[in-house]
């Protein structure tokens, strides 16, 4: 299973890319922002899609659109710090599939990806 992990921090890739390999997910594309995950979404295919909201150029919801448009059914989960009511009801009306809030532990990141990714943990 082939992963995608977009966030604008570098360390914030690297802990969630830490804590899918303990997981057991080791094939994991990764993205600084949402225009550069996009152009990865149109030419790799992945299963999942694991995106921060706060990012330049394209944000996670604006990134997430694209997303929809291109693919309605891939598990898209939000990984943030906006846990407004309005952000996530935006999210929601846009497609997200889950949503992990900022700072969050590996076992919140395993129970969403066992309830959202068909056979994954």
């Amino acid at each position: 299973m082939k992963i995608l992990v977009v966030d604008d921090s570098r360390t914030m890739r690297v802990i969630i890319i830490k804590a899918l390999a303990q997981l057991g997910f080791k094939d994991v594309l990764e993205a600084g922002d949402g225009q550069e995950a996009l152009e990865l979404f149109k030419t790799i295919p992945v299963d999942a899609v694991l995106s921060d909201w706060n990012m330049p150029n394209m944000n996670g919801l604006e990134f997430l659109k694209e997303v929809r448009q291109l693919n309605k059914t891939i598990p898209f989960i939000m990984i943030t710090t906006e846990a407004e009511r309005g952000s996530v009801v935006a999210a929601v009306q846009a497609g997200v599939t889950d949503y992990v809030v900022k700072p969050f532990t590996q076992d919140a990141l395993r129970k969403k990806l066992e309830q959202r990714i068909p056979s994954s943990v």
